[in-house]
């Protein structure tokens, strides 16, 4: 979706189509599972457990990032991730509102 037509659209809808996303590719399930088993970590960690390149875990780290599900903090030259639980809770009322008002259709 161009960036110029989210406008059209009302803030819950964007916040679901980019949690949507998130969640639309297993590497990134996979990477949000490991990160969250661990007090913080580095891509170099994530590389290492979930068996893909760096540059590609860098990009699915993108992703999750901007959807602002992780927090990083600089340890060194290294970025630790750890999971924005604050972020996740807003992402879990937002999708318990929406399926509750689906679950009252009367279709």
């Amino acid at each position: 979706m161009g960036a110029s037509k989210l406008n059209i659209h009302s803030k819950n809808s964007n916040d679901i189509a980019i949690i949507a996303k998130v969640f639309a590719h297993p590497a990134r399930v996979s990477i949000l599972q490991y990160i969250s088993k661990q007090e913080s970590c580095i891509c170099n960690d994530i590389v290492d457990e979930i068996g893909l390149a760096q540059p590609t875990i860098s990009q699915h780290l993108q992703v999750i990032s901007q959807a602002g599900l992780l927090k990083g903090d600089f340890k060194g030259n290294s970025l630790c991730y750890c999971i924005n639980i604050e972020r996740f809770q807003e992402f879990q009322e937002l999708f318990n509102s929406f399926f509750i008002k689906l679950n009252q259709s009367n279709c």
